[in-house]
């Protein structure tokens, strides 16, 4: 398989774990921040998580750097553009970017400006290139209640036309989802499509809650489910599609290494499996990578490929038009 020409889908990538280290340095010095180096290896490797971290709140102390520049409309705008234009130079023909609104008001700025801004830096990428996108306002867990529904409101002037859905991120405790079923339920009566991080890091009955409680039709990571019979079951029934991030998963030591990984298993027992970055730089990977990782670990063959890009169109959060035109790539 030539991985680079082939077309792909990413449903799962996050804004801020997807900034380019040169963009950093750039803002920094456009905004008057201080960052530790000008230095690009050096920003580089702040960014960047290990192979293997001990857990996800390590993987995550990597947002950090990139979020201190992200907080004006013309950096948002930028680093959405900029994300756009790397995936449509690997051929990622449809991509999803999920971003948390709350992390990105230091210095002023409202939810709508915040989401215009990404969603601006989008449609400049959509006009140049061939790829189009969606945005995912995500919910960081960690962050207090009483901004949530300000940021859902905000977000749905965007509604199908660029916003598409509500997510929430961040450290997974157990039993999280029994707290944000107001704020999904407000979600949903907004007209958001639902995915939510669950069973990343071993607790596959949030999966289970995720679906039961808060309405996800998708779920981010979700490999857990392999512990947890009632929630794999739930998942197939209610052919709820799984966000998987080979490369995270291992980083994060959501799985000891890749042989461990369930995709495979998953996607041979008929599961909806999609595979995704996360985070192109903190994890130093993009979706040439994972696909090339994915088709050798897990044994797929070109066809194996083509249909979990068909999984991962249908289970899109795309338009029927986009979705009809995403298809036409693989016919």
């Amino acid at each position: 398989m030539n991985y680079l020409q082939l077309p792909k889908i990413d449903l799962h990538c996050h804004l801020d774990g997807s900034v380019r280290p040169q963009t950093v340095i750039d803002l920094a010095q456009i905004q008057g921040v201080e960052i530790p180096s000008h230095d690009v290896d050096d920003i580089k490797a702040l960014m960047v998580a290990p192979e293997s971290c001990p857990n996800l709140d390590e993987y995550l102390t990597r947002f950090a750097l990139p979020v201190s520049v992200m907080q004006t409309e013309a950096a948002l705008e930028r680093i959405s553009f900029e994300l756009f234009e790397d995936a449509a130079l690997e051929n990622v023909k449809y991509l999803e970017v999920r971003f948390g609104p709350q992390l990105h008001r230091k210095m002023g700025l409202n939810f709508e400006q915040i989401i215009g801004s990404v969603v601006k830096g989008m449609r400049r990428a959509e006009a140049q290139y061939d790829i189009k996108g969606n945005y995912i306002l995500s919910i960081i867990k960690v962050l207090p209640k009483d901004d949530i529904n300000d940021v859902i409101d905000a977000g749905a002037k965007f509604l199908d036309n660029g916003v598409v859905a509500f997510d929430l991120a961040a450290s997974e405790e157990p039993g999280f989802c029994h707290e944000y079923i107001p704020y999904a339920k407000y979600a949903l009566e907004k007209g958001y499509r639902i995915t939510i991080h669950a069973g990343e890091q071993g607790v596959g009955q949030n999966v289970y809650d995720a679906i039961s409680l808060l309405g996800a039709e998708r779920i981010g990571h979700g490999i857990h489910i392999n512990s947890h019979k009632q929630a794999y079951d739930l998942v197939r029934s209610e052919a709820v599609a799984l966000e998987t991030c080979p490369s995270s998963n291992v980083q994060t030591k959501a799985v000891e290494s890749l042989e461990n990984h369930p995709f495979g298993d998953f996607y041979r027992d008929g599961l909806l499996v999609t595979i995704n970055t996360d985070n192109r730089t903190v994890s130093d990977t993009n979706m040439t990578k994972e696909l090339q990782l994915s088709a050798e670990k897990f044994n797929l063959s070109e066809q194996d490929y083509f249909t979990i890009y068909q999984m991962s169109v249908e289970n899109s959060f795309a338009s029927d038009e986009v979705k009809q035109a995403l298809l036409k790539f693989i016919d």
